[in-house]
């Protein structure tokens, strides 16, 4: 379960880049994540915390933009990948599997880069613009960033 997890937490990022780094330091500083005494622990400090966050809430308004480029993009599929690969092998220390978790998070970067970019593109057709596909992206990578954390929990 905790391999699945990590995947997810791997799509999340690549929905939104900084929304899976930023749901994981919030899990570990409210204590929903045992990552007290292992590497990962600097995810639960404040600092980490607070600047993931706004990160998290800068990429949420730049993604609006029309003038901000395509996620598949090296500079910004790469971000992905390690975004990823990040927050999976947090979730995945806390059982122990560190390795596991970062390769299932970097393979559900993958998937939520490409997936999402998909998704986005027929919903924005549906809805004859791309705003409202925009938003919805928002809030599946917001309720399923808390979901996973709350589920490693």
């Amino acid at each position: 379960m905790l391999y699945v997890l990590a995947l997810l937490i791997g799509v999340v990022a690549g929905l939104r880049t900084m929304m899976a780094p930023a749901a994981v330091a919030w899990a570990a500083y409210l204590g929903w994540l045992p990552v007290a005494g292992t590497w990962a622990s600097f995810m639960g400090h404040w600092i980490t915390v607070g600047i993931v966050s706004v990160l998290a809430l800068a990429e949420l308004v730049a993604d609006q933009l029309p003038s901000t480029p395509s996620r598949k993009v090296p500079q910004q599929f790469g971000a992905r990948l390690v975004s990823g690969a990040l927050a999976g092998a947090v979730i995945g220390t806390t059982g122990g599997a560190m390795v596991g978790g970062l390769i299932a998070g970097i393979v559900g970067a993958v998937i939520g880069t490409y997936g999402g970019a998909e998704l986005r593109a027929r919903i924005a057709a549906a809805f004859g613009r791309d705003l409202p596909a925009a938003l919805v992206e928002d809030v599946i990578a917001i309720v399923g960033a808390l979901l996973i954390v709350m589920a490693v929990s």
